[in-house]
């Protein structure tokens, strides 16, 4: 009886120990199933900004995109817009183009974040979060880069510092 016992609970302890071991791989490995891959095409969209302009993706082509996904709440996407900012005042007559899409905040929150920070670059928000979806963002902040054709060069999750940003608009520059 008791060797029957042992058995029952190492059969238990197996499958219980596979169903861990799957769970953990399937949440390390969802980012590099989902996320749109350096040298692809960049998943057109359309949102609209806080001034009521539809800004589609596509419509920048020959221009460079410097395509940020944050929130109000995230501590690194505040620290580094002020940086973004900057640059997109460096870049802008230069060929590169600054679009930040907020995931799924309210107008009151971000045009409040947009003016406390002096932002004036077009910002747009994710509201059913379907872009984020399509381009696989998790976590927050989250920056694709595109070149003029319409393909991403590089993806960079994480704050940004103020040199950083200048590279990558640099990257991007056509």
């Amino acid at each position: 009886m008791k060797k029957r016992r042992l058995y029952v609970r190492s059969i238990i302890l197996l499958i219980l120990g596979a169903a861990v071991a799957y769970t953990l791989y399937a949440n390390y490995t969802k980012d590099d199933q989902m996320k749109v891959a350096v040298g692809e095409k960049a998943p057109d969209f359309v949102l609209t900004d806080m001034n009521g302009v539809k800004h589609r993706l596509s419509d920048y082509k020959g221009k460079g995109v410097f395509l940020n996904f944050w929130g109000t709440w995230c501590k690194p996407c505040e620290t580094e817009m002020p940086f973004i900012n900057n640059q997109y005042h460096q870049f802008k007559d230069k060929g590169v183009e600054v679009l930040a899409v907020d995931i799924k905040e309210s107008n009151l929150a971000v045009t409040k974040f947009a003016e406390r920070h002096k932002l004036d670059f077009p910002i747009m928000i994710d509201k059913d979060e379907q872009v984020m979806t399509e381009y696989g963002i998790d976590p927050l902040p989250a920056t694709f880069l595109i070149d003029k054709n319409g393909y991403v060069v590089k993806y960079h999750t994480g704050q940004l510092t103020e040199d950083m940003a200048k590279d990558l608009m640099e990257l991007i520059k056509p």
